[in-house]
């Protein structure tokens, strides 16, 4: 897939970080980032003459959650033939295996934002203040920032600077009730601590929206992109390198 790509100029920079090791307080289960939502996005980002940053909140080696994994027993993700390669090349494997942390890092110098989901998001990125302020302020400086499937679990109540929710007055989308409803019977358990679609549908002075489950799905309003889910990656990096350009 690779490709000749001419740059004018410094290539864009874009900061992914994708949520730390955790443990689901809903299920047990060792959780972390989907590697759809991952590996995808970094594909068209690099496709794309990019220079692509993996981070997380708190730096170090990264797991994926186990449904993500194309070699997992369950075979939930067996076609995943993107995430298959990265994970099979050294040096991107290298990229996940020893993350920077966000203090590490000085985030004013990228262009964009892209928040990876998957099921660690609903605990870490949920609760973690700098990730929420990180959105806020790349689209107070009028970057991009671009969030996907759970991970838009932060836009529930993440703030401008100047306090103001960032989805007011926003066309968004995130992880659809019927999505949920499809994992819990694919495990025959309710997996998550609450479902974004009921928590966005109850605010006000917001438009949440969402197409039906599992088809890819992104949207762009303003220097605001989100994706619905894992199938979803792909096109909100899309809309992202329309928005920034070569």
């Amino acid at each position: 897939m690779s490709a000749t790509v001419d740059v004018v100029g410094a290539p864009k920079r874009v900061l992914m970080v994708a949520s730390n090791p955790a443990v689901s307080e809903q299920t047990g289960w060792p959780i972390g980032f989907w590697w759809a939502e991952l590996t995808h996005p970094f594909v068209q980002f690099v496709e794309a003459g990019y220079d692509v940053t993996i981070a997380s909140p708190d730096g170090g080696a990264l797991e994926g959650d186990g449904f993500s994994d194309p070699g997992d027993a369950s075979q939930y993700s067996a076609d995943d033939l993107i995430s298959r390669g990265f994970m099979a090349s050294p040096s991107h494997a290298a990229l996940v295996a020893d993350t920077p942390s966000l203090a590490q890092l000085d985030t004013a110098e990228f262009d964009a934002l892209f928040l990876v989901g998957g099921q660690g998001p609903m605990y870490t990125f949920r609760r973690d203040q700098h990730v929420k302020d990180l959105v806020g302020r790349f689209l107070a400086d009028g970057r991009i920032a671009a969030v996907v499937c759970h991970a838009t679990c932060v836009l529930l109540d993440a703030t401008m600077p100047d306090g103001e929710l960032v989805v007011a007055g926003r066309t968004w989308t995130g992880f659809a009730n019927s999505e949920e409803d499809v994992a819990d019977s694919f495990v025959g358990r309710s997996i998550q601590p609450f479902r974004i679609e009921d928590e966005a549908r109850a605010m006000t002075g917001t438009n949440f929206i969402v197409q039906g489950a599992f088809r890819p799905h992104a949207m762009r309003d303003g220097n605001l992109i989100t994706g619905q889910q894992q199938y979803s990656g792909a096109a909100a990096a899309r809309l992202v390198i329309e928005a920034l350009g070569r």
